[in-house]
C-alpha cells in the first residue's frame, strides 16, 4: 500500500502528521500511482499564510524551503475532498453521497453490472461547494485512461464498497468522491442465443407436490373457479396465492406443504368438543366452512354395486371392472357393495374389495345377514366427517334361522346429511309378486334404524317406514321381479332392440308396473335402464339359461333411491358389468351424486374408526400382486432377447 502524500489538517492547518488527518487508502496499478503523484506535485493555487509557516518552522528548527525553492511542508490540494461541518455549510446533505434507488440504477445501462455503481455522486452540489479542485489537463487525461483500462476496471469491480475490510485498510466513505474517475463495468452481452422458456413454468420442485395431491382431483371437475375462490378465502394467509399467477402447481404445493386447514384459536380448543356438542359455530368440524373446503359444490360421489354371487366359492380374478370401470374418469367418494348369496368366506370377499380399491380407501363398516353382505368404503381423508355407524337386519323367511332372504341396512351421517344403504333379497318365483311386496313392507317396518343417531329432519319422518328417517336412501339387491312374457317373446324383443333402448321390454317388467301403481318402494326412483336383462346366464358365457328350466331373462337386480329434498340425488351412470361371468347374475352398478348439507356438533362422530387389519392385508396383497406382475414382465422381456455368437 503506497503511503498518501502529506495532507493539511482541517483544525490546525498543520501537515499530515496531525492526528486529525485521516489515512487515505491507495490502490491500483503503477500508472494510477504515478498519476496521483503527478497531481500532488502541482503547486498550490491558493495563497499561503507565510507568517504562520515561518513561525511554525522556527519553533521546530526546520528549514522553510527545499532545494527547489518550496517549503517541504507546503500544503497541497487534498487527494479527496474534506468533510464540511454543519456550521460552515448550509446543510450536511450536500456533502453526503445520494443513494440511487433501484429504478434509477436499472435505467442506466452502464450501472447495471457493478455493485459499486448503484451509488450516485451529486456532482452539481460538489462543484458548487468547492470540493473538486481544478486539475491540470494532463492529470485528468491520464486518470481517464486509467479508468478505461480493462485491468483497472476488473480490480475496481472486485472491491465492493460494502465488502468488509480490515480496519487499517478502511477509508472514510466521503473520501471516495475525489477519485480521478469513476470506474464502470461494461454491460455483459450474451455469448449466444438465450434458451427458450417452457410454456409450463411449473418448477421441478413443485411437481412432486402436485403428484401427492392427485387423489384430490375429483373435487376439481366442476366449478374450478368457485373452488379457487373458496380455497383462496380459507387460507390462513390469503396473500400466499396472490403472486402465484396461473401456476396451478403452486396452488397444489400450498395445499400439500402449508395446509389449507382453518386456524384454530386456543380458546376454541379449550371450550369446544368436536365429538359432542349442541352449538353450530364457525370452525365446527361438520360446519359450512369445512364442508365448502372439501366439497365446493356440496356434492358427494357414490358408487353402488349389487351382485348375486350364486354362492360360488371361486371369486373373479380381477374386480377392477366391477369397482373401477375404464369408462369412469374419476373414482368416487363412497363405494357401497351389496352381495346376495355371497361366497362362504366373507372376510376373503372384503379383503378382495380392499385390495382392488387400494390405499386411497378404507372400509368404514361391514354388516351381514346370513349370505347377505354389505360393505361401505370411504376415502380415507373423509373418515373424520362420518358419524358412528349403525346397522340392522331383517329376515323375510318364515323360519328365521334360514337367512337367505331378507335385508341388511347400514345408516350413518356424513357432515349434516344422513344416509341409509339397504341390500335385500326378495322371494323368488315368476308369479310371486305379492310375496315380494310383503317382503318390502316387512323390511321398512322391522329395520330398526336409526338407533342412536339424531334424525336430521324429524318432522318429515314416519315411524312405520325406515326410509323416511334418512335424507338419502339407496336400496339395491336381487328383488326377483321378472318379465311377464315367455322366453321366446322376450328373446325376440331383445333381438329387435336397437341402440339399447329397452322401453318395449320394460313394458312387461313387474317392478316397473308396481312402481307406477305405488304399491312398493313409495317415494323411490330408478334411473332409465339401457342394459340387457341381468338374469339368468349360463356361467362363463353370455348365453341366457340353456338348462331344462329355460328361465325367462329378467331385470332382477336393481338399484333404487329416494331423497327428502327433490333433486338431491343425481344419476350419473346406471348399467351392468358384463365382464364378470362367474355367476348366473350380472352385477349392476350405479354412480350417483348426493347433495350435502352442513351438520351440527351434536352428531356422534366415529372418530376415524375403520377396519385397520383389513386395510393392511389388502395393501400387502396389492403390493405382492404388483411385484409378481413386474417379475412376469421382466421374464418376458428377457426371454425375447437373442444372443449372437
Amino acid at each position: 500500500m503506497t503511503p498518501e502524500p502529506p495532507l493539511t489538517c482541517n483544525e490546525c492547518s498543520n501537515v499530515a502528521r496531525c492526528v486529525n488527518v485521516p489515512d487515505v487508502e491507495w490502490f491500483g496499478d503503477s500508472p494510477h500511482k504515478q498519476a496521483a503523484a503527478a497531481k500532488c506535485n502541482q503547486p498550490l493555487k491558493t495563497p499561503l499564510d507565510v507568517t504562520s509557516l515561518q513561525k511554525h518552522c522556527g519553533e521546530h528548527n526546520l528549514p522553510t524551503k527545499n532545494a527547489e525553492g518550496f517549503s517541504p511542508f507546503q500544503p497541497r490540494p487534498p487527494a479527496l475532498p474534506r468533510r464540511l461541518k454543519a456550521g460552515k455549510s448550509g446543510s450536511v446533505d450536500q456533502s453526503i453521497r445520494r443513494l440511487r434507488n433501484s429504478q434509477e440504477s436499472l435505467s442506466d445501462r452502464a450501472e447495471t453490472c457493478s455493485s459499486t455503481d448503484s451509488l450516485k455522486e451529486d456532482q452539481t452540489l460538489q462543484a458548487s461547494s468547492g470540493f473538486l479542485p481544478e486539475a491540470p489537463a494532463g492529470a485528468h487525461s491520464q486518470g481517464s485512461e486509467v479508468s478505461g483500462s480493462p485491468v483497472f476496471r476488473n480490480r475496481v469491480s472486485s472491491l465492493s464498497e460494502y465488502e468488509p475490510r480490515p480496519h487499517s485498510q478502511q477509508s472514510d466513505p466521503t473520501d471516495l468522491r475525489a477519485r480521478v474517475s469513476k470506474a464502470r463495468l461494461s454491460p455483459v452481452q450474451p455469448v449466444g442465443p438465450l434458451p427458450s422458456l417452457e410454456k409450463n413454468f411449473t418448477s421441478v420442485t413443485l411437481r412432486p407436490a402436485n403428484r401427492i395431491d392427485r387423489d384430490c382431483l375429483d373435487y376439481m371437475v366442476h366449478g374450478k373457479d368457485k373452488q379457487r375462490e373458496r380455497l383462496h378465502r380459507n387460507l390462513s394467509d390469503s396473500r400466499l396465492l396472490e403472486n402465484m399467477g396461473s401456476d396451478t402447481a403452486s396452488v397444489h404445493s400450498v395445499r400439500s406443504n402449508y395446509s389449507v386447514l382453518s386456524p384454530i384459536k386456543p380458546q376454541d380448543v379449550r371450550n369446544r368438543s368436536f365429538l359432542e356438542g349442541s352449538v353450530l359455530g364457525n370452525g365446527a368440524l361438520l360446519g359450512a366452512d369445512e364442508l365448502d373446503r372439501y366439497f365446493p359444490e356440496r356434492r358427494l360421489g357414490i358408487y353402488i354395486a349389487t351382485w348375486n354371487m350364486q354362492g360360488e366359492k371361486g371369486l373373479p380374478i380381477n374386480l377392477d371392472d366391477l369397482l373401477l370401470p375404464t369408462d369412469s374418469e374419476f373414482a368416487q367418494d363412497f363405494y357401497v357393495i351389496g352381495v346376495q348369496e355371497g361366497c362362504p368366506d366373507r372376510r376373503e370377499w372384503e379383503t378382495r374389495l380392499q385390495e382392488t380399491l387400494g390405499p386411497y380407501y378404507v372400509m368404514l363398516y361391514a354388516a351381514s345377514h346370513g349370505v347377505l353382505y354389505l360393505s361401505v368404503f370411504v376415502r380415507r381423508d373423509l373418515i373424520w366427517f362420518c358419524s358412528e355407524v349403525e346397522h340392522a337386519t331383517v329376515t323375510t323367511r318364515i323360519i328365521s334361522q334360514i337367512k337367505t332372504k331378507g335385508a341388511v341396512g347400514i345408516g350413518f351421517t356424513f357432515f349434516g346429511t344422513s344416509f341409509l344403504f339397504i341390500t335385500s333379497h326378495f322371494t323368488s318365483g315368476d308369479s310371486k309378486v305379492y310375496e315380494r311386496i310383503l317382503d318390502y313392507n316387512k323390511i321398512i317396518e322391522a329395520l330398526a334404524l336409526p338407533k342412536g343417531l339424531p334424525d336430521t329432519n324429524p318432522y318429515r319422518s314416519t315411524p312405520s317406514d325406515v326410509t323416511t328417517k334418512f335424507d338419502n336412501v339407496f336400496w339395491f339387491g336381487d328383488f326377483n321381479f321378472r318379465l311377464s312374457k315367455n322366453r321366446v317373446e322376450v328373446e325376440n324383443i331383445i333381438n329387435c332392440t336397437v341402440g339399447r333402448h329397452m322401453g318395449t321390454l320394460l313394458e312387461h317388467d313387474q317392478l316397473s308396473k308396481e312402481l307406477k301403481d305405488g304399491s312398493i318402494f313409495k317415494g323411490f326412483q330408478e334411473a332409465p335402464i339401457h342394459f340387457l336383462p341381468t338374469y339368468k346366464f349360463d356361467i362363463g358365457c353370455d348365453k341366457y339359461d340353456t338348462s331344462s328350466k329355460q328361465r325367462t331373462p329378467s331385470y332382477t337386480d336393481r338399484i333404487l333411491f329416494r331423497s327428502r329434498q327433490a333433486h338431491d340425488i343425481k344419476v350419473l351412470k346406471y348399467t351392468s358389468c358384463t365382464s364378470i361371468k362367474t355367476s348366473d347374475h350380472r352385477p349392476v352398478i350405479g354412480v350417483f351424486q348426493a347433495k350435502l348439507r352442513p351438520g351440527r356438533d351434536n352428531i356422534p362422530l366415529g372418530a376415524g374408526l375403520f377396519d385397520r387389519s383389513l386395510y393392511l392385508e389388502g395393501i400387502r396383497r396389492r403390493i405382492t400382486r404388483e411385484l409378481k406382475r413386474r417379475d412376469v414382465l421382466k421374464n418376458q422381456s428377457s426371454s425375447t432377447i437373442c444372443t449372437i455368437a
